[in-house]
């Protein structure tokens, strides 16, 4: 980490991020989400271009089957390699893409160019397509790893330049693999993950819906509909006071949510809603942000992503349906306390916080 940044990325949240946060804002139908300026976007930038060629530290999830099977992380994932794990490397190109596509007259404009051809070429990505051919490798990064990359290409798909429609179609390939992986994992899927950490189910579902809807893959959307009502329909008094695990990252509670918004009428979700979190009904709800107690462990800083998690599910909801707007400062108080953080002086967040963040920003 660069520790010379920090004091600069502070002041780019200056205004409406800085200084100490309530546990809630005041609640009103008018106030607006967060969002991405050009100057913190200079700033967030850095972070996936720090550790996109970045190989150690390196957290490799593969099943060895012999001594042949050791490789370095470059040797064995010519694109995905960076920061740290091959899902963060995914969302980290996303990052790229994303704030590329939002300023494209980004300082690091060029360089963000050359990185995104570099990496995500025609060879590299057929090498990461076959990875998952191995029986062994079917389970790879299933599913958090799955839905950023589908997140990616469906970024690239809705990036109208001439480089969009490059990198989608090297990227295709391993696009095609992931969604095969899913069509063939998902009717088989008995009992949903319900936890707040990478297998989370509903998390994995909603981005691939996203995907779905963007590129119009009918027969994909239609699996995912199926499952989630399988899944959580039935759903009832989640109890949300349990929440947050030690480790999260992600909310159980508004994974489940976000799915279901996207999957049911809106009568039908409403409907769904009132019985799964009754506490959101509540215009006067209050939800105390995830509080790191060690920024140098590497799951406990997991809660840093949880409070921006957090905060697109609310956002999300409030855009589909404005007449929870109450709940957009909730939302903000989650963003206000952790945004800070995203500079800090250790990788373990540094690595992979500003896609959350990136993410949340940009809903």
């Amino acid at each position: 980490m660069k520790y010379l940044l920090i004091p600069f990325l502070i002041l780019a949240f200056a205004g409406c991020h800085s200084g100490k946060q309530p546990v809630n804002e005041k609640n009103t139908l008018t106030a607006k989400p967060l969002h991405l300026t050009r100057v913190e976007a200079e700033k967030l930038v850095k972070l996936p271009l720090e550790c996109i060629h970045k190989q150690y530290p390196n957290k490799p999830g593969e099943v060895l089957t012999s001594d042949k099977d050791l490789k370095t992380p470059r040797q064995m994932h010519p694109c995905f390699y960076g920061c740290f794990d091959w899902h963060s490397s995914v969302h980290g190109h996303w990052s790229l893409v994303k704030l590329l596509k939002v300023f494209p007259g980004l300082k690091e404009a060029d360089t963000i160019q050359a990185v995104l051809l570099e990496q995500i070429s025609k060879e590299n990505i057929l090498r990461e397509a076959a990875y998952f051919k191995p029986k062994l490798n079917h389970l790879f990064e299933r599913t958090y790893g799955w839905a950023w990359l589908l997140k990616l290409a469906a970024e690239l798909h809705t990036w109208h330049t001439p480089l969009a429609r490059q990198l989608e179609s090297n990227l295709q390939p391993l696009t095609d693999t992931i969604v095969a992986l899913y069509k063939n994992y998902l009717p088989r899927l008995h009992y949903p993950i319900r936890v707040g950490t990478h297998t989370n189910t509903a998390f994995g579902l909603s981005f691939a819906m996203d995907y779905a809807q963007t590129v119009q893959d009918t027969a994909f959307e239609n699996l995912i509909t199926k499952r989630a009502k399988d899944f959580y329909l039935a759903d009832s008094a989640y109890p949300l006071r349990w929440e947050p695990g030690g480790y999260d990252f992600l909310s159980p509670a508004m994974e489940e949510m976000d799915i279901m918004r996207k999957v049911l009428p809106e009568a039908a979700f409403k409907n769904w809603l009132k019985k799964f979190l009754p506490e959101l009904m509540n215009k006067n709800f209050t939800w105390a942000p995830g509080v790191v107690s060690d920024r140098k462990d590497g799951t406990m800083v997991h809660l840093d992503g949880l409070n921006f998690s957090r905060a697109w599910c609310l956002y999300g909801l409030a855009k589909q349906y404005p007449e929870f707007g109450y709940l957009v400062p909730v939302a903000n108080t989650q963003m206000k306390f952790s945004l800070p953080n995203l500079m800090g002086d250790n990788y373990m967040g540094g690595h992979w916080l500003a896609s959350f963040a990136i993410y949340a920003l940009t809903r």
